[in-house]
């Protein structure tokens, strides 16, 4: 009788410490870093296709990245093909059918509302930084090597886990020309 009250009694100090261990573990696999750097920045550089992790200043890894199907200038509005330019952030995430992973860029930012009421037009919205289709008919390759996007950033599918895994939402995303 005395084994089994002891033996109760120390599967219920195992159950408090694992309890107690589980928020450490889940923010454990939240905030992975690189070594014991965490990214505090995505950097996209339009001109030259690549998506930077930034720790600091120091590029922590660098990716080559597809854009809108008209690449050049900043996104106006709605449907113009364009990538927005300027500085965001990565405000929520979504497993896709279409595209796999993707995290929501907070496209339009203040500047952009005021650009496009100027304009009069609708300044779009659901810019995201997203994986590439599985289509039997055009290989992943395919939509690596060209700009095809209605204005997101997308990038091959491998590298967006790794983005996915490493980049917090509330990161600031900078999308230069």
């Amino acid at each position: 009788m005395y084994v089994v009250m002891r033996l109760r009694l120390n599967m219920r100090w195992l159950m408090v410490a694992m309890l107690m261990l589980c928020p450490l573990v889940s923010h454990a696999a939240i905030t992975i870093s690189i070594g014991d750097k965490t990214v505090d920045k995505v950097l996209v550089v339009k001109s030259a296709r690549t998506l930077q992790l930034m720790h600091r200043d120091e590029v922590l890894r660098s990716y080559r990245v597809s854009l809108g199907k008209r690449p050049n200038g900043a996104k106006l509005m709605e449907g113009d093909q364009r990538t927005p330019e300027g500085f965001y952030f990565i405000d929520w995430r979504k497993q896709s059918q279409n595209f796999n992973l993707s995290l929501h860029i907070s496209y339009p930012n203040q500047s952009d509302i005021e650009r496009a009421r100027d304009a009069k037009v609708k300044p779009g919205s659901m810019i995201m930084v997203h994986g590439t289709p599985i289509d039997e008919e055009y290989p992943e390759w395919y939509f690596h090597t060209l700009d095809w996007t209605d204005g997101c950033i997308a990038m091959k599918n491998d590298d967006m886990r790794e983005v996915w895994a490493l980049v917090k939402d509330g990161t600031l995303i900078e999308i230069r020309p």
